[in-house]
C-alpha cells in the first residue's frame, strides 16, 4: 500500500529527499504523515500533509523538512534539508483515512560524516 525509497547515507548539512508511493486507497482524500524512529526512542510525527495541502511539522524540522504531495502520482516527499546527526532514524510513511490507517515499511536515513 506504501512504499518508501530516497534513505540513505547524508552529510551533515546536506539533504536528502524521500518519496512514499501509495496504492490501493483513495490517496487524495488521505491526511499523509512521515514519522521517524531512532534507535530506542519512540516513533515520532515529522511532519503531515492534508488532503487541503495544509502541512505542520514537528518542532525540531521546522524550517529545515518540507512535505509535498502530488496527488495525481499518488505519492508524498519529504525534502530534508540541513541534515543533523539527530536526523538519524528509520522514516515511515503513514496514511491516514477517517476508518483507515497505512504504514510503509520504513526507509533507513543516517546522518554522518
Amino acid at each position: 500500500q506504501l512504499a518508501e525509497s530516497g534513505g540513505g547515507l547524508g552529510q551533515p548539512g546536506g539533504s536528502l529527499k524521500l518519496s512514499c508511493a501509495a496504492s490501493g486507497f483513495p490517496f487524495s482524500s488521505f491526511t499523509m504523515n512521515w514519522y521517524r524512529q531512532a534507535p530506542g526512542k519512540e516513533r515520532e510525527l515529522v511532519a503531515e500533509i492534508l488532503n487541503t495541502d495544509t502541512t505542520d511539522y514537528a518542532d525540531p524540522v521546522k524550517g529545515r523538512f518540507r512535505i509535498s504531495r502530488d496527488n495525481a502520482k499518488k505519492t508524498v516527499y519529504l525534502q530534508m534539508n540541513s541534515l543533523k546527526a539527530e536526523d538519524t532514524a528509520v522514516y515511515y510513511c503513514n496514511a491516514k483515512g477517517y476508518s483507515s490507517n497505512y504504514w510503509g515499511q520504513g526507509t533507513q536515513v543516517t546522518v554522518s560524516s
